[in-house]
């Protein structure tokens, strides 16, 4: 996949993502959890796996909710190859936390 992937292939990334909607523009997900512990604790854990990947995500959470943005802003602020690896890392950590 190249950097800024084609629509087609958002949208079929998207499709193994349960949760996330966008297109080639942003990608949004938002999560809720048992508590704000819980929450606050699965911001934590992304912490290390986002600086190795070096690629942040727009974030905010709100007592046991966190919602997430994805765009690659020296790419024009648009969706890329990054932020569809960031969507599936995050994914997975929320699961970890018990999100729904």
């Amino acid at each position: 996949m190249s950097q800024l992937p084609s629509p087609e292939q958002i949208a079929t990334a998207l499709e193994h993502m349960p949760g996330w909607s966008g297109d080639a523009d942003a990608l949004e997900a938002s999560w809720t959890f048992a508590d704000f512990p819980t929450a606050l604790g699965f911001m934590s854990a992304c912490v290390e796996g986002i600086e190795q990947r070096g690629h942040h995500p727009e974030w905010s959470n709100v007592y046991n909710r966190v919602s997430v943005r994805l765009r690659t802003h020296d790419l024009g602020d648009k969706v890329s190859a990054k932020d569809l690896d960031l969507a599936a890392f995050l994914s997975a950590q929320a699961a970890n936390h018990g999100a729904h």
